[in-house]
């Protein structure tokens, strides 16, 4: 149970009588005391520092830097989607047989994935909107724009008290109760400005801080776990910590996801940031890991590949058009011939031919074991992804 802590907030007490209701208003950042920089913090942020720096060092020498980041920006919106409970799995989002439309959990990924490039692409683009209440507004509006949620006002902050708890439950009945809407206008201003406020702290630290924060204001009626973490993701770019969306920390907090939500509750209960804090390091030093690894592993797949299929064709045109198909697949790899010849402007018959020479390389295999309209994965590369990508 939440009570007053003045370190992160306090209770506010709502209407009266049978109405009555207590909801939880957040102490504005930085905290205060401010956070006490033990020796394990500080191991934990210098190692989580030290992998992101050699991560995007080793990014700027991936070979296909755009199919890489598609690729990732999908993992890491289908991570996050599933911490909320979504069913989808990444063979399911890169199926282009399957209707998104008729399954509510691809879709959720989908929409997420579609977000998290929205919200990328504003903040890289010079004329693009700036890191603002603004951009999470707009983000949410993609995020919800097709799946669940429809009904709960996308794009807009909410305007009626909200709360947390089991299905079902009665506000009374509620683990947490976040701001009410006039505390939740003025904590989410102060969150703005801390944004872009000068600090003393680390980039690293002040993204755990405001993801706390966001997920405790809890501003929309649906889609806060989402768009707080990516607030991560466009922190860390903002702050030039990345400079792409090549790390994705939801990974960690997917597979943490009860000590995820016990580090939140704590510090709202106990003021406890710093062990907060410390947990969202491990959280970004091992993301960081993880997408080291990834770029390792596909970069040395992706050039055996490349030697296996290029080896005794001499033709210029040929060898353009294995590279070309190859690269697709680093993108793309669950096809369908149709759908391939239409993205890469090559005629059916021609298609068919560039996937026969992959399948006989032992690259491409067919996986759905029909005659007509069948199916074909690039299994090497798709187990490099697949890492942790089942729905929990």
């Amino acid at each position: 149970m939440i009570s007053n802590n003045p370190r992160s907030g306090f209770i506010r007490q709502n209407q009266a009588g049978s109405q009555a209701y207590g909801s939880f208003v957040p102490a504005s950042l930085p905290p205060n005391p401010a956070i006490q920089l033990d020796d394990e913090l500080i191991g934990l942020l210098l190692e989580a520092k030290t992998k992101l720096a050699y991560l995007k060092g080793a990014a700027r020498h991936i070979p296909n830097m755009e199919r890489f980041l598609a690729m990732h920006v999908r993992k890491e919106a289908l991570f996050s989607s599933q911490i909320e409970g979504t069913q989808a799995t990444l063979d399911d989002i890169l199926d282009p047989t399957l209707v998104h439309a008729c399954n509510r959990d691809i879709l959720d990924a989908v929409d997420n994935e579609q977000a998290v490039l929205f919200a990328v692409k504003q903040l890289q683009d010079v004329h693009g909107l700036p890191l603002s209440l603004r951009l999470l507004r707009e983000t949410h509006k993609v995020l919800l724009k097709h799946s669940r949620g429809q009904d709960k006002s996308p794009g807009d902050f909410r305007h009626s008290q909200n709360w947390i708890g089991p299905t079902g439950c009665s506000l009374r009945e509620a683990s947490y109760v976040p701001p009410n809407p006039d505390d939740m206008t003025q904590a989410l201003n102060a969150l703005e400005l801390y944004l872009h406020a000068p600090d003393a702290l680390d980039p690293l630290i002040r993204a755990a801080l405001i993801h706390y924060q966001f997920e405790t204001i809890h501003p929309f009626l649906d889609g806060n776990g989402r768009i707080g973490r990516l607030l991560i993701l466009l922190f860390l770019i903002d702050q030039k910590v990345i400079d792409a969306p090549y790390v994705y920390i939801s990974y960690f907090l997917k597979i943490q996801r009860t000590q995820y939500y016990e580090h939140l509750t704590s510090v709202r209960e106990n003021g406890t940031y710093e062990e907060w804090v410390k947990f969202f390091l491990r959280a970004a030093g091992e993301a960081a890991q993880n997408a080291i690894e990834s770029i390792e592993k596909l970069s040395t797949l992706a050039a055996a590949c490349r030697e296996r299929i290029l080896s005794g064709v001499r033709g210029t045109a040929a060898r353009a058009k294995l590279e070309r198909f190859l690269s697709y697949l680093e993108g793309a790899p669950i096809i369908e011939i149709k759908r391939t010849a239409n993205d890469l402007g090559w005629s059916f018959p021609t298609t068919s031919k560039y996937v026969r020479i992959f399948c006989e390389a032992g690259i491409l295999k067919e996986i759905s074991g029909r005659s007509r309209g069948r199916v074909f994965a690039f299994e090497d590369y798709l187990a490099v992804l697949r890492k942790d990508m089942q729905p929990l």
